[in-house]
């Protein structure tokens, strides 16, 4: 090496030094400063592990002031290189030494990084490229967004969220029946809206029971960090920010909260919202005489939100008024007035009638096919009446496709009932009385008067948790666990389950405590306790420690509200440590266990006290409601007629028969009648076209391929692997990854100072909900992507093929570049043209060889090469490499051309299809709103400006040298 005082030169180890000068030579030392870091290096002349810094004619410079110089000429004068030119910012033609050069110089460019020694090793190189290629797929997939929920591929979910997500604005009413996985849905949509950039801003109403319950689902099932705004948080934000709802993109309220606090809700209707989410929308009701104050809050919320999903597993129950209301949230010109839905309506049951015939394996008769006629007379369907008569199946199938499109509220409405879902478990009881121990009874009788009068539901509340009147009358440290006999029921229980996952819930916190201490104690029994005081990671482990299979909790003991929101369906016995007075409460119970997915008949455990009040609210339950071994969707209805006499016993710990036979069979006989009258109501037709009928069969195939292929495994492995972070694997297909300190990037995405559990099975995210489910849409993936083409990563690079064939010193260049259109993210201009890699593969007489080539096979004969041998073999060929990076470019230019010509002939092909779809059903169905057709010629013409702009970039560049073997 030849060095002279003023030479600028850089750290092949320690390039964030910045530029160096040379700034002493004494005999075999050089000593070098770096201004930019206030650093000082001294080398060895012979060994020092610098480069240094050339520009070239066409570079552009900076000067230590801070002006920039494009490079014309470069001559050297007395070791030092001088750059002639001419100055950007007014054309002047000036010159100055290297001295000169900016100290904060950043070789951004690929080639810059070559020239000037900033080799990058091997394997980042490769990486850098299959991340590029791994990208484009992504962008291109139709998946994006269906992808990463930790959920089970149910058809029926994927449907509606496949059908309403790819929306533009989406506004529709989700009314499955309970337990069929509305929020599930809902937050399938709203993930594709994320990610697609068609929302970026989203709030989410819901009763406040439900708040934590939506906040967990919503980070664990999608990861969406949304933020409860309650009292407490926006008085906080208000002092800074002039609108509290200003201060989060997902946001999360109670309809309590926004209905009794005017001033927070005018805020929340002068915020910019893309999606509005409502659940338990029948809260939402209309009389004649006037909306109730919920709905005015909603209906003023929606009215400037382009997106409103409401969700209601009962959308008639309050009313019929009220059902139209909500849809008039929906589309307030398609439903104007009320009687004339009314009067539209009963033509919809004609439709729902023809549907209903044809599902039939029967022959239709000559004034059924005369209604199918008249319902479809736009199209003659003789010919394919007579196929269905005959028993086509596919002219039935086609008939009712033809009546679907022409349903009256099937694009807005979306309905599925257990009876139309397969997949579901039986639900058997097992009651279990034991006596009323005399520690009870005397703390009854002696507390019973006390307290004064009260309403009846507080009566009936008080008197079904005697365990509660014995701490009163003991005081709270009372050991109610040492004699209650239900505990002892419950060793023997999970003593005769010893190898079954059971799982407990009770009403309070309290008792699941005291639970888990009496049986740790006594028996050593493990368990784990699951409860409202706990933060989400705390109950994150408790879960864990039961899903796991080897050395874990047998069971699970559960509050009311610390279970909400979580599912076990893993465990097939549950156990109802005392029963809450609310028929929803028992099914969201139930429910815990009672999904899709569940693989067993469901054991429902219930000890109670004989001849007191829980006997009769389990009879309650059990023969007036059919409430444990059914799902119940009468139960609320049912306790508004019977709460009077209802409460009344239960106070009263009456038993009697004559009085609670004849509660129990007044209820049976109006269940049986409401049941039926639900059952006739059925809209089959829309059931029908709310599970999709078949059409999500290529999308489950699809995504469980995509479960099964282990390509994400292994590119995120390399991952951890060449950024340095720790992986211990913990068995049952899950990874530990935990941060160290020689990180190359000491933010890695998602990766949190203490570490997290991942694994890349859906299943196994399922029953182990601390573990991170690992997908192409997960935002570690994302954002690695991004860090690693965001950055210099991998994008200059030198390697060594041995070939016995070529002549040693025959070189090739091989550069990435990479075609991007900007735009903004709700276009998905992605779905046309995303940033996609073209590799060029140049031999030294500027042919390019990608197309004869192919990248793996090619790269997989290369050796790695030290930094400093790189740097010498591309001082060697430099001058040789600048026109080949010249060509290169013109070959790619090419290719994008190609590559936008392709782009816009698909934007407009499926743009085109997808409007001509929605003009056409537009035409019989007037649910399809105006602005959902003419969105297409917006998006059409903004695309075609986008990706007429098309940029081309050299992204990575790598010089490849013939050796010896």
């Amino acid at each position: 090496m030849n060095f002279s005082l003023g030479q600028r030169w850089i750290s092949d180890t320690e390039s964030d030094l910045g530029l160096g000068t040379i700034v002493a030579l004494e005999g075999r030392q050089v000593t070098i400063l770096f201004p930019a870091s206030g650093e000082n290096r001294v080398y060895s002349v012979q060994e020092a592990p610098v480069t240094r810094v050339v520009f070239n004619p066409g570079d552009v410079i900076r000067h230590v002031e801070e002006w920039e110089l494009r490079v014309d000429s470069v001559e050297e004068q007395n070791g030092l290189f001088c750059y002639h030119g001419t100055r950007v910012d007014n054309e002047e033609e000036t010159s100055f030494k290297e001295t000169f050069l900016d100290h904060f110089l950043k070789f951004n460019k690929p080639q810059d990084r070559l020239f000037a020694g900033q080799i990058d090793r091997f394997d980042r190189y490769t990486l850098r490229y299959q991340t590029w290629q791994h990208q484009f797929d992504k962008e291109q997939s139709h998946l994006k967004g269906l992808i990463g929920q930790r959920a089970s591929l149910i058809p029926h979910q994927l449907y509606i969220a496949d059908e309403v997500g790819k929306r533009f604005a989406p506004r529709v009413l989700l009314s499955d029946e309970v337990g069929l996985g509305k929020t599930i849905e809902a937050g399938m949509i709203l993930h594709q809206q994320i990610l697609s950039g068609r929302a970026n801003r989203v709030l989410i109403v819901v009763p406040e029971n439900l708040q934590h319950q939506w906040l967990v689902e919503m980070l664990r099932r999608f990861n969406l960090h949304f933020s409860i705004f309650d009292e407490e948080r926006c008085s906080e934000a208000y002092a800074d920010a002039p609108n509290v709802f200003e201060t989060e993109q997902l946001v999360l309220v109670s309809l309590e909260f926004i209905t009794k606090k005017r001033r927070w809700f005018e805020q929340a209707t002068l915020a910019d919202w893309d999606l509005l989410i409502v659940d338990e929308a029948h809260h939402l009701t209309v009389t004649k005489e006037k909306p109730s104050t919920e709905y005015q809050r909603i209906a003023e919320l929606s009215q400037d939100i382009p997106g409103l999903i409401l969700l209601t597993a009962t959308p008639d129950q309050l009313g019929h008024r009220s059902h139209f209301a909500r849809l008039q949230l929906l589309d307030p010109d398609r439903f104007y007035d009320y009687d004339a839905f009314v009067e539209e309506e009963s033509h919809y049951k004609e439709v729902a009638e023809a549907a209903n015939n044809l599902l039939q394996d029967k022959k239709l008769d000559a004034k059924e096919e005369q209604t199918l006629c008249t319902l479809l007379k736009e199209t003659d369907i003789s010919e394919l009446l007579a196929k269905a008569q005959n028993g086509d199946s596919d002219a039935k199938a086609e008939i009712l496709s033809m009546l679907l499109d022409r349903h009256g509220t099937g694009r807005i409405l979306f309905r599925n009932s257990r009876s139309g879902i397969d997949g579901y478990p039986s639900r058997l009881l097992h009651q279990y009385p034991v006596p009323l121990p005399k520690q009870y009874k005397t703390a009854m009788s002696v507390m019973g008067n006390i307290g004064g009068i009260q309403s009846p539901e507080f009566n009936a509340m008080r008197a079904l948790f005697p365990e509660k009147i014995f701490q009163e009358f003991e005081g709270e440290g009372s050991g109610w666990a040492q004699f209650d006999p239900r505990v002892e029921w419950l060793i023997a229980k999970l003593k005769e389950l010893k190898h079954e996952k059971v799982l407990l819930i009770c009403a309070k916190a309290e008792t699941a405590i005291s639970l888990e201490q009496v049986l740790r104690e006594r028996e050593a029994i493990k368990a784990a306790v699951f409860h409202e005081g706990m933060s989400i990671i705390e109950r994150d482990r408790a879960a864990a420690f039961f899903a796991d299979e080897y050395d874990s909790a047998q069971v699970l003991l559960c509050s009311e509200i610390g279970s909400e929101g979580r599912n076990f369906q893993f465990s097939h016995h549950l156990v109802l440590f005392d029963l809450p007075l609310n028929p929803d409460l028992l099914e969201q119970r139930i429910g815990r266990l009672d999904r899709i997915g569940q693989k067993h008949d469901i054991n429902i455990h219930v000890p109670y006290f004989e001849n007191t009040a829980q006997e009769v609210l389990l009879r309650w339950y059990h023969e007036g409601l059919d409430a444990f071994e059914t799902t119940s969707t009468t139960g609320q209805m049912l306790y508004k007629s019977f709460s009077d006499d209802l409460l009344a016993l239960i106070a009263e710990h009456n038993c009697n028969e004559d009085e609670l036979d004849h509660l129990l069979e007044q209820a049976a006989k109006e269940n049986a009648q409401l049941r039926t009258k639900m059952e006739q109501g059925r809209d089959r037709l829309l059931e029908l076209h709310s599970s999709g009928q078949g059409k999500t069969d290529n999308i489950v195939a699809e995504l469980e391929a995509l479960d099964n292929d282990v390509i994400l495994p292994a590119f995120m492995i390399n991952v951890f692997d060449t950024f340095g972070v720790n992986q211990e694997d913990k068995g049952e297909n899950t990874i530990i990854l935990k941060p160290t300190e020689h990180m190359l990037n000491p933010s890695f995405p998602c990766l949190k100072d203490d570490g997290i559990t991942v694994t890349f099975d859906r299943n196994t995210s399922l029953s182990q909900e601390d573990a991170h489910f690992i997908s192409w849409d997960h935002p570690m993936v994302s954002g690695v992507m991004d860090m690693i083409c965001n950055d210099d990563f991998g994008c200059a690079s030198v390697a060594l093929l041995k070939n016995n064939k070529l002549p040693v010193g025959t070189f090739f260049v091989e550069m990435i570049f990479v075609a991007e259109a900007s735009a903004p993210k709700s276009l998905q201009v992605g779905r046309f043209l995303p940033p996609t890699p073209i590799r060029v593969l140049m031999d030294k007489g500027g042919n390019d060889l990608a197309q004869n080539v192919a990248f793996d096979a090619f790269n997989q004969q290369l050796s790695a090469v030290g930094r400093q041998t790189g740097s010498k073999l591309v001082n060697a060929l430099q001058s040789a490499i600048h026109p080949l990076i010249t060509q290169a470019g013109d070959i790619a230019q090419a290719q994008l051309e190609s590559i936008q010509a392709n782009a816009m002939d698909k934007m407009q092909k499926q743009l085109g299809d997808e409007q001509g779809r929605l003009q056409a059903l537009k035409a019989i169905n007037p649910n399809i709103r105006d602005e959902e057709v003419q969105v297409f010629d917006k998006q059409r013409a903004e695309l075609s400006t986008h990706i007429e702009k098309a940029q081309l970039k050299l992204d990575a560049i790598r010089l490849i040298v013939v050796a010896n073997q």
